[in-house]
Protein backbone atom coordinates (compact mmCIF):
# COMPACT_ATOMS: atom_id res chain seq x y z
CA UNK A 1 0.00 0.00 0.00
CA UNK A 2 3.11 2.33 0.74
CA UNK A 3 4.26 1.60 -2.20
CA UNK A 4 1.37 2.54 -4.19
CA UNK A 5 0.98 5.94 -2.30
CA UNK A 6 4.70 6.56 -2.87
CA UNK A 7 4.41 5.72 -6.85
CA UNK A 8 1.89 7.97 -6.92
CA UNK A 9 2.96 11.17 -4.81
CA UNK A 10 6.01 10.38 -7.64
CA UNK A 11 3.79 10.36 -10.75
CA UNK A 12 2.54 13.55 -9.25
CA UNK A 13 5.26 15.58 -8.68
CA UNK A 14 6.76 14.65 -12.12
CA UNK A 15 3.29 15.68 -13.74
CA UNK A 16 3.77 18.81 -11.79
CA UNK A 17 7.69 19.47 -12.80
CA UNK A 18 6.82 18.58 -16.45
CA UNK A 19 4.22 21.50 -16.47
CA UNK A 20 6.42 23.95 -14.63
CA UNK A 21 8.69 23.25 -17.29
CA UNK A 22 6.36 23.46 -20.04
CA UNK A 23 5.12 26.23 -18.87
CA UNK A 24 8.75 27.85 -19.12
CA UNK A 25 9.67 26.24 -22.49
CA UNK A 26 6.63 28.00 -23.55
CA UNK A 27 7.45 31.70 -22.10
CA UNK A 28 10.75 31.11 -23.39
CA UNK A 29 9.84 30.30 -26.99
CA UNK A 30 7.53 33.87 -26.70
CA UNK A 31 10.14 35.78 -25.52
CA UNK A 32 12.29 34.11 -28.09
CA UNK A 33 10.16 34.44 -30.52
CA UNK A 34 9.83 38.13 -29.57
CA UNK A 35 13.61 38.79 -29.69
CA UNK A 36 13.81 37.49 -33.14
CA UNK A 37 11.29 39.96 -34.47
CA UNK A 38 12.70 42.79 -32.79
CA UNK A 39 16.26 41.65 -33.40
CA UNK A 40 15.18 41.63 -37.19
CA UNK A 41 13.69 44.67 -37.48
CA UNK A 42 15.76 46.86 -35.04
CA UNK A 43 18.99 46.41 -37.03
CA UNK A 44 17.46 47.11 -40.59
CA UNK A 45 16.15 50.32 -38.96
CA UNK A 46 19.52 51.25 -37.88
CA UNK A 47 21.33 50.43 -40.96
CA UNK A 48 18.93 52.36 -42.83
CA UNK A 49 19.84 55.33 -40.58
CA UNK A 50 23.64 55.14 -40.74
CA UNK A 51 23.45 54.19 -44.46
CA UNK A 52 21.62 57.60 -45.27
CA UNK A 53 23.92 59.51 -42.85
CA UNK A 54 27.00 58.78 -44.86
CA UNK A 55 25.82 58.75 -47.67
CA UNK A 56 24.76 62.20 -46.90
CA UNK A 57 27.59 63.05 -45.93
CA UNK A 58 29.52 61.65 -49.06
CA UNK A 59 27.50 64.09 -50.89
CA UNK A 60 28.64 66.88 -48.82
CA UNK A 61 32.03 66.33 -49.10
CA UNK A 62 31.74 66.15 -52.95
CA UNK A 63 29.47 68.92 -53.91
CA UNK A 64 30.89 71.33 -51.62
CA UNK A 65 31.46 74.76 -53.35
CA UNK A 66 33.56 77.89 -52.24
CA UNK A 67 32.01 80.93 -51.08
CA UNK A 68 32.16 83.94 -52.65
CA UNK A 69 33.17 85.45 -55.75
CA UNK A 70 37.29 85.09 -55.14
CA UNK A 71 38.19 81.88 -57.58
CA UNK A 72 41.09 79.87 -57.32
CA UNK A 73 42.92 81.78 -60.15
CA UNK A 74 42.20 84.78 -58.35
CA UNK A 75 43.31 83.66 -54.58
CA UNK A 76 46.57 82.24 -57.01
CA UNK A 77 47.36 85.77 -58.42
CA UNK A 78 46.70 87.27 -54.71
CA UNK A 79 49.01 84.73 -53.02
CA UNK A 80 51.45 85.40 -55.84
CA UNK A 81 51.51 89.44 -55.49
CA UNK A 82 52.40 88.86 -51.64
CA UNK A 83 55.12 86.24 -51.70
CA UNK A 84 56.60 86.18 -55.32
CA UNK A 85 57.11 83.02 -56.50
CA UNK A 86 56.15 79.67 -58.28
CA UNK A 87 52.28 78.53 -57.23
CA UNK A 88 52.08 74.91 -57.07
CA UNK A 89 48.41 74.11 -55.50
CA UNK A 90 45.38 76.40 -54.85
CA UNK A 91 42.44 74.85 -52.12
CA UNK A 92 39.55 75.87 -51.20
CA UNK A 93 39.99 75.04 -47.23
CA UNK A 94 35.71 74.67 -45.82
CA UNK A 95 36.44 75.02 -42.15
CA UNK A 96 33.96 76.99 -41.12
CA UNK A 97 35.07 80.52 -42.13
CA UNK A 98 36.30 79.29 -45.19
CA UNK A 99 39.77 80.25 -47.18
CA UNK A 100 41.38 79.56 -49.85
CA UNK A 101 44.86 78.22 -48.93
CA UNK A 102 47.96 78.74 -51.85
CA UNK A 103 51.17 76.73 -51.63
CA UNK A 104 53.85 79.28 -52.94
CA UNK A 105 57.44 78.41 -53.77
CA UNK A 106 59.77 81.17 -53.26
CA UNK A 107 63.09 81.65 -55.32
CA UNK A 108 65.30 80.41 -52.31
CA UNK A 109 63.90 77.02 -52.55
CA UNK A 110 61.39 77.90 -49.30
CA UNK A 111 57.75 76.63 -49.14
CA UNK A 112 55.04 78.75 -48.00
CA UNK A 113 50.98 78.62 -47.44
CA UNK A 114 49.38 82.03 -48.15
CA UNK A 115 45.91 82.06 -47.19
CA UNK A 116 42.89 84.29 -49.07
CA UNK A 117 39.48 85.57 -47.92
CA UNK A 118 36.95 84.03 -50.18
CA UNK A 119 35.00 87.18 -50.35
CA UNK A 120 37.02 90.28 -50.57
CA UNK A 121 40.59 88.11 -51.85
CA UNK A 122 42.91 89.50 -49.12
CA UNK A 123 45.87 87.91 -48.15
CA UNK A 124 45.13 87.08 -44.31
CA UNK A 125 48.30 85.29 -43.58
CA UNK A 126 51.34 83.76 -44.78
CA UNK A 127 53.48 80.96 -42.95
CA UNK A 128 56.64 79.40 -44.32
CA UNK A 129 56.27 75.28 -44.35
CA UNK A 130 59.28 74.62 -43.01
CA UNK A 131 58.91 70.53 -42.89
CA UNK A 132 58.77 71.03 -46.74
CA UNK A 133 61.51 73.03 -47.47
CA UNK A 134 64.47 71.32 -49.88
CA UNK A 135 61.79 67.84 -50.36
CA UNK A 136 63.04 66.01 -53.17
CA UNK A 137 59.40 65.76 -54.58
CA UNK A 138 58.77 69.52 -54.25
CA UNK A 139 62.17 69.65 -56.16
CA UNK A 140 60.93 67.50 -59.01
CA UNK A 141 57.39 69.12 -59.52
CA UNK A 142 58.97 72.42 -59.31
CA UNK A 143 61.57 71.91 -61.81
CA UNK A 144 58.87 70.34 -64.26
CA UNK A 145 56.83 73.34 -63.42
CA UNK A 146 59.11 76.07 -64.01
CA UNK A 147 59.66 74.71 -67.52
CA UNK A 148 56.05 74.27 -68.38
CA UNK A 149 53.91 76.85 -70.36
CA UNK A 150 51.08 76.30 -68.52
CA UNK A 151 51.41 77.59 -64.47
CA UNK A 152 48.63 76.56 -61.84
CA UNK A 153 46.50 80.17 -62.32
CA UNK A 154 46.14 79.17 -66.15
CA UNK A 155 45.36 75.63 -65.03
CA UNK A 156 42.60 76.95 -62.86
CA UNK A 157 41.62 79.08 -65.43
CA UNK A 158 41.17 76.31 -67.83
CA UNK A 159 38.92 74.18 -65.30
CA UNK A 160 36.89 77.01 -64.34
CA UNK A 161 35.17 76.34 -67.62
CA UNK A 162 33.93 72.48 -66.65
CA UNK A 163 32.89 74.36 -63.28
CA UNK A 164 33.69 75.61 -60.21
CA UNK A 165 37.36 75.36 -59.13
CA UNK A 166 37.52 73.89 -55.48
CA UNK A 167 41.23 72.74 -55.89
CA UNK A 168 44.06 72.87 -58.59
CA UNK A 169 47.61 71.12 -57.67
CA UNK A 170 49.79 68.75 -59.54
CA UNK A 171 49.44 65.07 -60.44
CA UNK A 172 52.55 62.57 -61.41
CA UNK A 173 50.18 59.32 -60.82
CA UNK A 174 50.54 58.36 -64.49
CA UNK A 175 53.98 58.98 -64.53
CA UNK A 176 54.06 62.44 -66.60
CA UNK A 177 53.35 65.59 -63.99
CA UNK A 178 50.11 67.59 -65.21
CA UNK A 179 48.05 69.54 -63.39
CA UNK A 180 44.62 68.38 -61.18
CA UNK A 181 41.89 70.11 -61.44
CA UNK A 182 38.65 69.40 -58.87
CA UNK A 183 35.60 71.00 -59.82
CA UNK A 184 32.18 71.07 -58.84
CA UNK A 185 28.76 72.18 -60.97
CA UNK A 186 24.98 71.48 -60.93
CA UNK A 187 25.90 69.71 -57.69
CA UNK A 188 28.67 66.87 -59.63
CA UNK A 189 31.80 66.74 -58.74
CA UNK A 190 34.60 66.52 -61.57
CA UNK A 191 37.93 66.26 -61.91
CA UNK A 192 40.18 66.85 -64.88
CA UNK A 193 43.49 67.26 -66.24
CA UNK A 194 45.64 69.87 -67.53
CA UNK A 195 48.45 69.13 -69.46
CA UNK A 196 51.89 71.43 -68.36
CA UNK A 197 52.43 72.07 -71.86
CA UNK A 198 49.45 72.64 -74.19
CA UNK A 199 47.32 73.05 -71.28
CA UNK A 200 44.81 70.95 -73.01
CA UNK A 201 42.10 69.86 -70.00
CA UNK A 202 40.86 65.91 -70.07
CA UNK A 203 38.71 63.93 -67.68
CA UNK A 204 40.64 62.55 -64.98
CA UNK A 205 40.18 58.94 -66.02
CA UNK A 206 41.41 57.69 -62.51
CA UNK A 207 38.14 59.31 -60.98
CA UNK A 208 36.51 56.97 -58.95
Amino acid sequence: MKRNIVIAALTAAALAAGGTVAAFAAGDDEATATQRQAGTNAPAAADRDDASATDDSADDDRTAAPRGSVTAADAIAAALKHTPGTALAADFEDDGAGTWEVTVVKGDGSEHEVRIAPDSGKVLGAQRDADDDNDSDDRAELAAVKGASTDAREAALAAAAKGTVTEVGLDDDTGAVAWSAETVKDGRHGEWKVALDSGRITQDRDED
